[in-house]
C-alpha cells in the first residue's frame, strides 16, 4: 500500500496538493477546481475520505501486485 502512496506523490511527496496528477484526481472525485485545491482542503478532503482512499491504495497495491 504505501508503494503506491509513494508513487502517486512521485515528486511532491512534501506538498503533495501541488501534484498535477493528485490536483486532477480530487478535481474529477471531489468536483473543485484544481487550480484552487489549498493545503487544507487536501487534508480535510483526505481525513473525510480516509477510509475510500485506505480500500483504493488496497485495492491498487493488489493490481500492481498481479501486475509484478
Amino acid at each position: 500500500m504505501f508503494r503506491i502512496l509513494w508513487r502517486l506523490a512521485r515528486g511532491y511527496r512534501l506538498r503533495p496538493w501541488r501534484s498535477p496528477y493528485l490536483r486532477w484526481r480530487l478535481e474529477t472525485y471531489w468536483g473543485l477546481q484544481s487550480e484552487e485545491i489549498t493545503c487544507r482542503q487536501f487534508l480535510n478532503f483526505i481525513w473525510g475520505h480516509r477510509r475510500d482512499l485506505r480500500s483504493y491504495a488496497l485495492w491498487a497495491a493488489r493490481m500492481d501486485s498481479l501486475r509484478r
